[in-house]
C-alpha cells in the first residue's frame, strides 16, 4: 500500500517534466511575436536560448526530486545522499529564481517602444517568489534531515 503513493508522486514528476518539455519546444513558434519568422528565427531569439538555458537548473531539480523519492521508496531517507538531493534542489530553485528575475530586469531594460512589459514582470516577480519558497522549504527539509541524521548515527555508536 506503501508504494502507490510513491509511484503516483513519481508519476507526477514525470508529467510535469514532460509538460515543461513539450511547452519549451511547442509554445514558441505560436507566441505572438513569432507569426512570421521562421523556425530558425525563432529558436535562436535571445530570450529563448535563455529560458533554454534557465530550464536546466528546473529539470535537474526535478531529476532530484525524482531521485529523494526512490531513496524513500527504498527506505533510504536518512542518509547523507537524500541530504545533498535536497540541497541541490535549493540550488537549483534559487538558481532558477536568480534567472526569471535577471530575464524580468532585461526585459524591463530593452523591451521595444510598443511592448508593455508590467504582466511579464509582475509574472517573474511572483515565480521568483516561488522558486524562493521552494529553495528555503528545500533547506529547512535538508538542515532537519541531517539533524536527524547526526542523531541516527550517534544512536548507533551508543551501546
Amino acid at each position: 500500500m506503501k508504494k502507490i503513493p510513491i509511484t503516483f508522486l513519481k508519476s507526477t514528476v514525470v508529467l510535469i517534466a514532460l509538460a515543461t518539455l513539450a511547452f519549451l519546444i511547442f509554445f514558441p513558434p505560436r507566441e505572438g511575436r513569432a507569426q512570421n519568422l521562421n523556425l530558425l528565427q525563432i529558436y535562436m531569439d535571445p530570450v529563448i536560448i535563455y529560458a533554454y538555458l534557465a530550464s536546466v537548473a528546473f529539470f535537474i531539480a526535478l531529476y532530484k526530486a525524482f531521485q529523494l523519492l526512490g531513496l524513500v521508496d527504498q527506505n533510504k531517507v536518512f542518509e547523507p545522499e537524500s541530504v545533498r538531493a535536497l540541497l541541490t534542489i535549493r540550488n537549483c530553485a534559487l538558481v532558477l529564481g536568480a534567472s526569471i528575475l535577471i530575464l524580468a530586469i532585461g526585459i524591463r531594460i530593452f523591451h521595444a517602444e510598443g511592448d508593455d512589459p508590467a504582466g511579464f514582470i509582475a509574472m517573474s516577480i511572483i515565480l521568483g517568489f516561488a522558486t524562493l519558497v521552494v529553495a528555503t522549504a528545500a533547506a529547512i527539509f535538508a538542515r532537519v534531515l541531517q539533524g536527524a541524521i547526526d542523531l541516527k548515527s550517534e544512536n548507533d555508536l551508543t551501546i
